[in-house]
């Protein structure tokens, strides 16, 4: 271990490899399995009976809490061994039962950023990857390859359709079936999951009607009126969007949608009145 024992204090009912490196204030309870490949970064809290192993890195800052398992094989049939990492930043709170999977093939990973709340029973499959910020609520299923963008908010007991991408600062609300690209800024629901309209009560909280006299927020709304009220197709609308100049958060919106448009699977969800 690379940090001093007198620095890291790990429960005698522990079993902590030699080789992990744990580093100081590093907190292990009891019945907690820390394999020979994990990092554990400053100040972090490793709840009793969990499960460290494969190749992990841990920022430091972290709280993992009774019975995660994180950075164990990839439940997907293609995998022959390789090996892949789970990688988590810093100020996670990871809570009781989360799986993390590690990734699939040679040279990827499962990334997820910091300060996001993963509540009980979370599943990450191989290859996903999280931002910042993100509030995922307790059974949220997530297969491989599925990109969550930062301070999404996630309802509770839903699954998600692998290769699916998750907006910054969407809303999904719980016992949605999410099986394809979710916008940004939006509020979706439904089974399955349709667009309902702007995550405006985030878009509000975040501090964006606020800014420049609201221009930012009206202009977003415009666009997603263009977008999902007119008569247009969604690429038609997003070409007639491009004829102003587009302030952040429509920029990004327009460009989520002509990237889900453009990788040809399912696309973006459509709204509910939707042609």
């Amino acid at each position: 271990m690379t940090a001093d024992l007198s620095a890291v204090k790990i429960h005698p009912q522990a079993v902590v490899d030699a080789r992990a490196e744990l580093a100081d204030g590093v907190v292990v309870g009891p019945g907690a399995v820390v394999g020979p490949d994990v990092v554990i970064g400053a100040n972090t809290w490793i709840g009793p009976n969990s499960v460290l192993d494969g190749r992990l890195r841990l920022g430091r800052d972290n709280r993992v809490f009774p019975g995660a398992c994180l950075g164990l094989e990839p439940q997907d049939l293609k995998y022959k061994g390789a090996p892949t990492e789970v990688v988590i930043g810093d100020g996670n709170t990871i809570r009781e039962c989360v799986t993390i999977n590690r990734a699939t093939d040679e040279g990827e990973r499962t990334f997820v950023g910091d300060r996001n709340l993963l509540m009980a029973y979370c599943h990450l499959g191989h290859n996903c990857e999280l931002g910042n910020q993100i509030v995922m609520s307790n059974a949220i299923q997530v297969a491989g390859h599925v990109i969550i963008e930062d301070r999404a908010v996630i309802g509770g007991c839903l699954g998600i359709h692998q290769f699916v991408h998750v907006g910054t600062m969407a809303m999904v609300g719980g016992m949605t079936r999410v099986e394809r690209d979710v916008p940004p800024y939006c509020l979706v629901e439904g089974h399955p999951g349709r667009v309902r309209g702007l995550n405006r009560v985030g878009l509000r909280r975040s501090g964006m009607g606020d800014r420049d006299g609201g221009r930012e927020f009206k202009q977003l709304q415009e666009v997603w009126n263009l977008v999902y009220r007119s008569d247009l197709v969604i690429a038609d609308a997003l070409e007639q969007a491009k004829d102003q100049e587009l302030l952040p958060a429509a920029s990004h919106f327009c460009r989520f949608l002509g990237a889900s448009i453009a990788q040809g699977r399912r696309g973006p969800m459509p709204a509910v009145s939707n042609r």
